[in-house]
């Protein structure tokens, strides 16, 4: 378990980091699944450190481009991530994880960010 709750104190371990293909920017995207049904929930972006505050705690762990700073999922919303499994996709340029949310885990306080806004669904012409 993490002793900090500042991720900006953790190191990926080298193995893991050498694995992982950061874009320019030092970010990864971060698609986040329900554990239980594996629903798609959100998708975020994370730097080496929220990486491994991450594995380190089992903690969502996220940085913020638009504010520039890391959130702990929950730590403020009460809406906090349990993480379950971290994988990466064939390429490395892509984290996959599973977790038990609790509360909802859009910031608007949706179970996912993918709700609102639905551009296409089978059937949807007849």
């Amino acid at each position: 378990m993490a002793d900090s709750e500042n991720p900006q104190d953790y190191d990926l371990d080298p193995e893991v980091k050498k694995r992982v293909r950061f874009n320019a920017d030092g970010l990864v995207p971060a698609v986040v699944q329900a554990a239980e049904t594996g629903e798609v929930l959100m998708l975020a972006w994370m730097d080496e450190h929220a990486l491994a505050y991450t594995l380190a705690s089992a903690r969502g762990t996220y940085y913020s481009r638009s504010r520039q700073e890391y959130w702990i999922k929950g730590l403020t919303s009460g809406n906090t991530q349990e993480v379950t499994e971290a994988r990466l996709d064939c390429d490395g340029d892509t984290v996959l994880m599973k977790v038990h949310q609790k509360g909802g885990a859009c910031h608007t306080g949706d179970r996912t960010c993918f709700d609102a806004d639905q551009l296409f669904k089978e059937g949807d012409d007849e």
